[in-house]
């Protein structure tokens, strides 16, 4: 009873915090879909840029706004390497967030409707007993629904450690794609050269493939 009344009030609180969060956010959030009003704000920011940058990120993961076009002006403004870093820092912790409330707010609930379902039951028993390689098969496809598998994994038996690690070091490759694309793309818009703009867009293709390469090496191994 003490317990069912703490998760309660926990869910009241943290359904309370989003609610306040979205409403606090709600006049310029629709700039996280705006890239050049993106920059101009970024770049105004100045010094605090990279604070403004991850904290965006931060809250567009959590509120489940997709991030593609805040990791492509992150190229376009802090480069290949510092880019690619803040992104995955603020789309990581964003990811986490999105995890925490999912898994606060709506866990219990979902597993009383569906505990009994077998397909829920046998892929809740997957995905906790291989944890890890879960998170790292779908964080590598870089064309992956990443705002909803968030939450998903909020709904499922996946610890928060592995969850966290697997996002962490499952979205570099495809954020330093996209970083990339962001930085060749302006530079293809100001007249210069095509071909790093078609290898940065060859190389997120190929990315688009790892997981399922990945599945193959696992198959192998267990035969």
């Amino acid at each position: 009873m003490q317990k069912s009344i703490v998760r309660r009030k926990r869910f009241w609180i943290l359904a309370g915090l989003t609610v306040i969060l979205a409403v606090c956010c709600r006049d310029w959030l629709p700039l996280l879909l705006n890239q050049e009003a993106l920059v101009q704000c970024l770049n105004i920011a100045e010094p605090w840029r990279s604070l403004a940058f991850v904290s965006a990120h931060i809250i567009a993961t959590a509120l489940g706004i997709p991030g593609t076009i805040l990791v492509l002006v992150g190229g376009a403004i802090f480069g290949l390497v510092w880019g690619t870093l803040w992104s995955v820092i603020g789309a990581t912790l964003g990811a986490i967030a999105a995890f925490a409330l999912a898994r606060y707010l709506l866990h219990n609930w979902f597993k009383q409707r569906f505990d009994q379902h077998p397909l829920f039951v046998r892929l809740n028993r997957i995905v906790g007993q291989r944890s890890l390689r879960c998170v790292l098969t779908l964080r590598l496809a870089p064309i992956s629904p990443f705002n909803l598998v968030n939450f998903l994994f909020g709904l499922s038996a996946v610890p928060l450690r592995p969850y966290a690690l697997g996002t962490f070091f499952g979205i570099i490759p495809g954020t330093l794609a996209y970083t990339w694309i962001g930085i060749t793309g302006r530079q293809a818009i100001a007249g210069e050269k095509l071909w790093p703009l078609t290898l940065a867009l060859s190389l997120l293709v190929l990315l688009s493939l790892l997981p399922v390469w990945v599945r193959w090496q696992s198959s192998r191994a267990g035969d």
